[in-house]
């Protein structure tokens, strides 16, 4: 018999009379269980989510390769040209690409006034992108599987759920990316900064490091 075991069968002869001291001795018999819950959830991981997102990790790192580095940081350059691709189909690229929280170093193929727009975005699409790639924020993963734990309870697939979410989220990130550029562009004028901010795009030009922004 284990000893956490032994302990919780002499539990009832543990009683001392004492208030203070029974809740004492209770807790100190068990103290061990909630360590045993957090392994039997972390041995839940090990056989579960983590080998799928070992291998979905795997699978994307091998596909860069197969494209190519250069290729895909023409993507990303292309991406940002337009604020519909900018708030979008960027953010999702360097989720996938790189993960949280990588994904925001892809905003040095941004001019300066975008960036603080391309991390609102990027960061909003954090949690919703787990839904069919948990590897891109597997930190927080625990987000979505507290949203999809009810449906499974219930016997439903989950499939539905991740649709929506993703889809809302995708229409979150847009919104909130435009909503931050407008805001960060009033800031740039109100402050009297607009021409430092002229200097920034020329120098990014000169660098040549994205394709400006529109």
């Amino acid at each position: 018999m284990a000893v956490h075991e032994l302990i919780l069968a002499q539990d009832a002869s543990a009683k001392t009379g004492n208030p203070v001291l029974d809740a004492i001795i209770w807790a100190g018999e068990h103290f061990i269980g909630l360590f045993n819950e957090a392994g039997k959830q972390f041995a839940g991981l090990v056989v579960g989510i983590l080998p799928t997102l070992i291998v979905l990790l795997t699978f994307m790192y091998a596909m860069i390769q197969f494209i190519g580095e250069h290729r895909v940081t023409r993507a990303v350059q292309w991406s940002g040209r337009w604020w519909i691709t900018r708030y979008s189909f960027m953010p999702v690229l360097a989720m996938l690409v790189l993960t949280n929280p990588m994904a925001y170093t892809f905003g040095r193929f941004l001019p300066e006034r975008y960036k603080p727009a391309f991390y609102d975005s990027t960061v909003s699409l954090a949690h919703p992108i787990t839904s069919f790639f948990p590897y891109a924020n597997a930190g927080e993963l625990f987000v979505w599987l507290g949203v999809a734990s009810g449906v499974q309870k219930l016997g439903l697939s989950t499939v539905p759920l991740a649709l929506r979410y993703l889809a809302v989220g995708m229409i979150v990130i847009l919104i909130r990316g435009i909503v931050t550029e407008r805001i960060t562009a009033y800031l740039i004028r109100r402050e009297g900064k607009s021409e430092l901010f002229n200097e920034f795009d020329r120098e990014f030009s000169a660098a040549g490091t994205g394709g400006g922004g529109k």
